[in-house]
């Protein structure tokens, strides 16, 4: 009886087997990939202020939009861009721009404290007969608590490194944080 060799037979539906399966492997780490994507956007909220003040003479635009992402429902971490224009008439204009990074944390629902750095550079020209402008950066550390409602924050921070330096009139400051 003459033996046949199943090798030749055997080798392309090996392969074909192989192929196969490494598709359904690959579809599942994609499906795997996908669920936890999807699982961390489900934790970032996305917020910020917008600020308008006007005054005789005076002008005050600000624009601080935010992100952050919840670890679980007591602690947050984000980051904010901000960008402020101020100007007194006949006495200076100014742009402020920078960033921050805040961490939020919820002992209960309604009750939030906050800590947040914030590097802010700023850029002064004074207007007058001897006009000069001035460029610097100005740092804040800001520890906040406020009453939480949904998505709303009402509270105020309070400036732990204000000096007579500071771009802000006073360490003490309310605030209204707000994050879909």
């Amino acid at each position: 009886m003459k033996k046949t060799c199943l090798l030749p037979i055997l080798k392309p539906i090996l392969i074909f087997s192989l192929l196969l399966s490494s598709g359904f492997l690959l579809a599942q780490q994609q499906t795997t990939s996908l669920k936890t994507q999807s699982d961390f956007w489900r934790k970032v909220q996305f917020g910020g202020g917008i600020g308008l003040s006007f005054g005789s003479g005076y002008t005050d635009i600000s624009i601080a939009p935010s992100a952050i992402y919840n670890f679980n429902q007591y602690l947050a971490l984000g980051i904010g861009a901000q960008y402020t224009y101020v100007k007194q008439k006949d006495y200076y204009a100014s742009n402020l721009y920078g960033a921050s990074i805040i961490a939020l944390f919820n002992p209960i629902d309604e009750i939030q404290l906050s800590a947040e750095i914030e590097e802010l550079r700023v850029n002064v020209n004074l207007i007058g007969s001897n006009s000069s402008s001035q460029d610097y950066w100005n740092t804040g550390l800001f520890l906040g608590a406020g009453y939480r409602t949904g998505n709303v924050t009402i509270g105020a921070r309070y400036n732990v490194l204000n000096d007579n330096n500071n771009v802000y009139g006073n360490a003490f400051m309310p605030f209204v944080r707000v994050y879909f």
